[in-house]
């Protein structure tokens, strides 16, 4: 990737408004399409059989283990064919993503087959992270990540499983290079999402890239507004997803053993109970922040997200939809917190770990009985000092785009808010 800007200059800000695509190439692609719907066909094909048939060729190989995927690819796709408004430079990035998930499926099932013993690691007591999107899971999955007994799923590893990497070559290992030459693309692409948040290759990466090889993920939410597939993920069975999860952890630790993995995705947070039935020793961190900046926030990040690949331009269908998630994740959560009684979790708030972030971290391994080594505590102040925050730029979000204000926010959430005593951040 590009080098960061010089921090001497005040940082650049970014809306959602600055996502519109400006490629010419791209828009005269998106013309071609609008020409060829008007004659009554939209290309590509949005059909699933399509979507594996690529995944097939790229893979080498027909066997998914199961077909788990199939009902989530068929719910996803006539979702966006009805619902996303997907210019066809959208479309074509849609179906790509889709059939590279579905080939990451592939590679990971027929290593697993060649190499048996996988299945025979043991994942223990990872911690996991699962606060909604906004508060404050990034930073704290870095900076728990550079504990020299744990290890954090990387970028490049989520986007370039298979073959998992040796301790010997992981450093040098080319996919390195190419991811970070991806996600140049991408940020050249929709400048905006470097300042809404951190890609870099090496850095922690959420694992709901994992959800991916099942479709079963808020990810794909991210990139289209698809809310009959929204509703369908809310109420799924996730354990297949959260197999294939597993065993792509397995799969790197096989290769590279840990004490420990250090996961995030706020995806958990829409389903704890097949979260710990897969890892029913896990160590669960939920951070807590006032909604209305986080909603406002990730409304303004799906919108910066769907931009580029829509023809709607209302930002207000997606944000709404975005708080209806929201406040669904929360409802489900909470529901969890109150029957499942005391310790299942420990609850981190995001004014705390931004006030005082190795303190933050510190309180972390002191409440379940752990002493932060000096290695660690150095590696974090190495990292807060050479990373500052809006190195990339500001995002600037206001709560007036999508129809809402702070207050009324602040209402809409109350009971949470009262509930985890989450003070208001916005007056």
């Amino acid at each position: 990737m590009s080098p960061p800007p010089s921090t001497s200059t005040p940082p650049v800000e970014y809306t959602w408004r600055d996502s519109e695509l400006t490629s010419p190439t791209l828009r005269a692609l998106n013309a071609v399409g609008n020409a060829v719907k008007r004659l009554g066909r939209e290309v590509p094909s949005l059909a699933p059989e399509g979507v594996v048939r690529a995944a097939v060729n790229q893979a080498g190989s027909g066997d998914l283990g199961s077909d788990s995927y199939r009902e989530p690819l068929e719910v996803f796709l006539r979702s966006c064919g009805t619902e996303a408004e997907l210019t066809t430079f959208g479309r074509i990035l849609v179906t790509k993503m889709l059939s590279a998930a579905l080939a990451n499926r592939i590679e990971l099932h027929r290593w697993a087959a060649e190499h048996p013993a996988v299945r025979q690691e043991t994942i223990d007591r990872p911690w996991i992270i699962v606060g909604l999107p906004r508060t404050g899971t990034s930073v704290l999955s870095n900076l728990v990540g550079l504990d020299p007994m744990a290890r954090p799923l990387r970028q490049w590893e989520a986007a370039h499983l298979i073959p998992p990497p040796t301790l010997e070559g992981a450093e040098e290992d080319p996919r390195i290079a190419r991811t970070a030459k991806e996600l140049d693309g991408l940020m050249k692409l929709n400048p905006p999402l470097k300042a809404m948040h951190p890609f870099g290759a090496t850095l922690a990466q959420e694992c709901v890239s994992l959800f991916m090889y099942d479709i079963r993920t808020l990810a794909l939410e991210t990139q289209a507004h698809v809310p009959t597939y929204a509703r369908w993920l809310e109420h799924a069975d996730m354990a297949p997803a959260y197999a294939q999860h597993k065993l792509a952890l397995q799969a790197l630790q096989s290769a590279q053993p840990t004490g420990r993995w250090i996961l995030k995705t706020p995806n958990h947070l829409w389903h704890l109970e097949a979260l710990l039935a897969t890892y029913p020793d896990a160590r669960i961190i939920w951070t807590h922040r006032d909604p209305g900046p986080v909603v406002t926030s990730l409304a303004s990040l799906a919108n910066a997200g769907q931009r580029p690949l829509t023809s709607r331009a209302d930002p207000r269908p997606a944000a709404e939809e975005w708080k209806r998630k929201c406040a669904f994740a929360l409802g489900s959560a909470v529901a969890y917190d109150q029957a499942a009684g005391d310790g299942w979790c420990q609850h981190l708030h995001y004014v705390d770990l931004m006030a005082d972030p190795i303190a933050a971290v510190r309180g972390l391994y002191q409440r379940v009985g752990e002493t932060l080594s000096d290695l660690h505590v150095r590696r974090m102040e190495a990292f807060l000092e050479h990373r500052p925050q809006d190195v990339f730029g500001h995002h600037r979000y206001d709560p007036a785009d999508f129809g809402w204000t702070y207050a009324g926010l602040s209402e809409e959430f109350a009971e949470y808010r009262a509930r985890y005593r989450v003070a208001p951040e916005v007056h």
